[in-house]
């Protein structure tokens, strides 16, 4: 792969990325924050985007946990990339959630790389860029995070909150930690841990960045560098993975390049080759690669079972929210089964769920694309929601 074909000037693009990440909308939270690691942190910055307006009552705002390679800019488009937000989807004007009725916040978590706390913010200690001296944060820590913004905002109680993947994640640890912060929730196409195959996933994605000598042993920005071509392998692994074996199929199948025939060489012959190679290039573009070694890890770390003594039933023990969890036929990443033991384990715990599973080919990316059923699906409990949260509060 010669990235550097693609990617020239990457130290001015990334010295365009970090004037432009200093407009976005930030606050700096001051409250001491104990992470899972045992550090104890504050005066840390967290930044967000918001859509739609919050009414009087504040009773219609949700809250939108991205996924691993999300950020704050769910919808219409993203001021840095330039491109549609990655939700745009399901949020906005009209859309299932829509943002003429609903008051929308999506957090960039911390130990990312769109202006929140992270690996590549500098170290007021050092002055230059934490790399590898950020401490090790999990899952909980983001929602910690979180819930400052919403004290922030002076939303009191969520009409919902939503997520798919690891943003599924974070609302489940969400709901768990925070049990009133929240009348509804939409999991969307996750697991309350990870399997073996996913950790094995993402570490053949870490381990691709760390073999690219431009890695440095995480000092790359000191150098205003990155492991670009490690980087790029990562996200061809991904990608791989939040596709199914029927969908690839039958996108790409054999077909070859624009070409007639094989080059007899190792550019990309087939579609899915340049593809791949296209989704790992500009990947490049906009993240941190030591961000990902960070949201992987604490992916992997993520267990909610193991913070209770009861298991997954003693974690949502407390549950007033309703839920709707959702999964997709052709997902293998989160499995139909994986979230079904969520809403078993929500109905031991005497909690208000219920339960769909989209049959689409799309795999686990199905969330982010345009898949009527699912949005369908999403705009109808929201809407209900909305109802039933307006009769509770009596307003």
């Amino acid at each position: 792969m010669q990235l550097n074909r693609v990617l020239p000037g990457l130290a001015g693009l990334f010295f365009y990325m970090n004037y432009k990440l200093e407009n976005v909308k930030k606050i700096n939270i001051t409250k001491p924050l104990l992470l899972d690691c045992k550090q104890t942190v504050s005066n840390f910055p967290l930044a967000y985007e918001t859509y739609g307006k919050l009414n009087k009552k504040k009773n219609n705002a949700i809250l939108v946990f991205h996924a691993l390679t999300g950020d704050q800019f769910v919808s219409g488009t993203n001021p840095i990339t330039k491109k549609e937000g990655w939700w745009v989807t399901a949020v906005g004007p009209g859309k299932a959630i829509d943002t003429n009725k609903y008051f929308v916040i999506c957090a960039n978590v911390i130990g990312g790389c769109m202006g929140s706390w992270g690996p590549k913010e500098i170290n007021k200690k050092t002055n230059e860029p934490y790399g590898l001296n950020f401490p090790v944060i999990t899952i909980r820590d983001m929602v910690k995070a979180q819930e400052s913004l919403l004290d922030h905002l002076g939303v009191e109680k969520l009409l919902c909150a939503t997520g798919g993947s690891m943003g599924g994640m974070q609302l489940l640890q969400f709901c768990s930690t925070f049990p009133n912060r929240t009348f509804s929730a939409i999991p969307i196409a996750c697991s309350t841990s990870h399997s073996a195959q996913n950790i094995a996933l993402n570490e053949l994605a870490r381990q691709a960045i760390m073999a690219d000598p431009s890695w440095d042993n995480g000092e790359y920005l000191k150098k205003n560098t990155q492991p670009k071509n490690g980087l790029a392998v990562a996200r061809m692994v991904g990608h791989i993975s939040y596709l199914s074996e029927k969908g690839m199929q039958e996108k790409f199948g054999r077909k070859l390049q624009e070409k007639a025939d094989y080059e007899f060489s190792f550019n990309a012959d087939f579609q899915v080759e340049s593809y791949l190679r296209h989704q790992g290039y500009t990947f490049v573009e906009r993240f941190d690669a030591n961000s990902i070694l960070y949201i992987t890890r604490a992916m992997d770390y993520f267990d909610l079972s193991k913070q209770f003594k009861g298991g997954l039933v003693q974690a949502f023990k407390k549950q007033n929210t309703k839920f709707l969890v959702i999964s997709f036929s052709s997902d293998w990443l989160y499995t139909t089964k994986e979230n079904k033991d969520i809403v078993i384990a929500l109905n031991s715990a005497g909690a208000n769920v219920s339960f769909a599973e989209i049959k689409t080919d799309k795999g686990h990316d199905s969330f982010l694309v345009n898949e009527p059923e699912f949005l369908k699906t999403i705009k109808g409990f929201i809407d209900s929601m909305q109802i039933k949260f307006e009769n509770e509060k009596g307003i």
